[in-house]
């Protein structure tokens, strides 16, 4: 029961920046591709159902295997999430789109990944499946969660290359997508 107290407190630090500081209601001409985003956001969210309806029996305190990377992935994740909010800044969207002055942010962690919100919300999927589920379910929730991102990010991509040509494919070349130095 402590575990889950801990990653539900987790999870509403993850989350904060999103619900709470991040620009919701723009009134600008913008762009929008909600489809894909919405069947990509779709399936995130039943990875994370997955995550915690599957449950593993509870844990002996021995179980530092599982507890100790957790807490690293939550330790990276919750200032990841509030850098990217905080970086992204008046771009922040929830569905993919561009506003009509839109921006192509490459610092902070934008520097190291190009969709570091996708890396964060990965980071705190790992560190739910490490508390939360058994292997065979994890893998099944690390999967349907994989293809939800991989949608969202291909969905973003095209239209950011749309609009910065040749300075979106050199920060492409040169920047992993959501994993850190995976390509």
């Amino acid at each position: 029961m402590a575990a889950l107290i801990a990653l539900a407190v987790l999870w509403f630090a993850w989350l904060y920046p999103f619900a709470f500081r991040a620009p919701h209601h723009q009134n600008r001409e913008n762009i929008t591709v909600a489809g894909p985003t919405r069947v990509g956001l779709l399936l995130e969210c039943i990875a994370i159902a997955m995550a915690f309806a599957f449950r593993l029996p509870p844990q002996p305190a021995s179980a530092w295997y599982r507890l100790l990377p957790a807490i690293l992935l939550a330790s990276a994740a919750i200032p990841g999430a509030w850098a990217s909010v905080t970086h992204l800044g008046k771009q922040f969207r929830l569905h993919a789109g561009l506003y009509v002055d839109h921006q192509l942010i490459q610092t902070g962690p934008y520097a190291i990944v190009r969709h570091p919100i996708y890396a964060t919300f990965l980071a705190m999927l790992l560190c739910s499946l490490l508390l939360m589920t058994p292997w065979p379910w994890a893998l099944a929730s690390l999967s349907v969660f994989l293809i939800g991102t991989e949608i969202r990010v291909r969905s973003e991509d095209r239209l950011l290359e749309s609009r910065f040509g040749d300075e979106f494919r050199r920060y492409r070349r040169r920047v992993s997508a959501y994993v850190p130095f995976v390509r």
